[in-house]
């Protein structure tokens, strides 16, 4: 039944995806805003083919541009984050060469960053920079690689050059940070525990061809995510700042979500244990 079920969910994908990316392209190449927002609506309704429920709390900032800060478990973070606001994603520049993918994120105005050259991530900072400025919501994705979902990995710094150079000074009004903490918690409506999560997570040298064919046959899955209150990107004095208050914040929600409950007040110097224990 499962493969049935992942070949039924693929097809469907394949029949609603590939007549609408001529459309897309065109947005995209006329300038139209409605590259930002077409997007949004498509991965809803992708959402729906995969049989994914998405429960948000919070929501992202619409009057200005907004640097989504993510934890990253699994390929399906790109439907998932993109169906609940209009967004753009920064991703490293090996994915502009992956076939069907790199298509998709380029129809998506993904910015395609060169970790090993720091000359490119400087080029590619002005371009952030404007997206931004421009009323863009841009996600990073922190860890710089997904996990088993069962931790959230260190948050490197490097990767927040791109949009907080060394030495830069507040000119940035316009643009807020947000935190954006996200985790799968059901599978066919039965809770995940940490021996069910390495199913949804994509990670270390995984196949994503076999991997995904696993995973479209699983079944319903539910998925939460928590979104951290805007602060402007000038109120950081570096990227050492923004990377530690993102790391912390995105940390203690998504533990939060895995747990179904708060954790215990602690003292703002002691730190968050990574590891998610079972759902309450």
């Amino acid at each position: 039944m499962r493969h049935i079920r992942a070949f039924v969910v693929l097809a469907a994908f394949l029949l609603f995806t590939v007549p609408l990316m001529p459309l897309q392209l065109f947005f995209v190449r006329s300038g139209s805003n409605y590259a930002r927002r077409f997007p949004h609506w498509y991965h809803r309704w992708v959402c729906k083919i995969l049989g994914i429920r998405v429960s948000l709390e919070g929501s992202v900032e619409s009057d200005k541009g907004v640097l989504l800060v993510s934890n990253h478990v699994s390929w399906l973070d790109i439907p998932v984050i993109s169906a609940i606001a209009p967004v753009s994603f920064i991703a490293k520049r090996e994915i502009s060469s992956w076939p069907f993918v790199s298509w998709l994120a380029k129809l998506q105005r993904t910015v395609f960053v060169n970790r090993e050259r720091k000359t490119e991530v400087t080029e590619k900072t002005s371009e952030i920079l404007r997206r931004l400025e421009a009323g863009d919501t841009v996600v990073l994705f922190a860890e710089g690689t997904s996990s088993d979902g069962n931790t959230v990995l260190p948050f490197k710094t490097s990767l927040f050059a791109a949009v907080k150079p060394s030495g830069d000074e507040a000119v940035h009004p316009d643009i807020s940070v947000q935190t954006l903490a996200i985790t799968y918690r059901k599978i066919y409506g039965l809770p995940v525990g940490s021996r069910q999560r390495h199913l949804i997570g994509w990670y270390g040298d995984m196949d994503m061809g076999s991997h995904g064919w696993r995973l479209l046959g699983l079944g319903p899955l539910d998925v939460s995510i928590r979104l951290g209150p805007p602060v402007p990107l000038d109120d950081f004095a570096g990227r050492k700042e923004l990377a530690r208050y993102t790391e912390e914040r995105v940390r203690r929600d998504v533990i939060e979500l895995a747990r179904g409950k708060p954790l215990e007040p602690q003292s703002p110097a002691a730190p968050i244990d990574g590891e998610i224990a079972e759902p309450a």
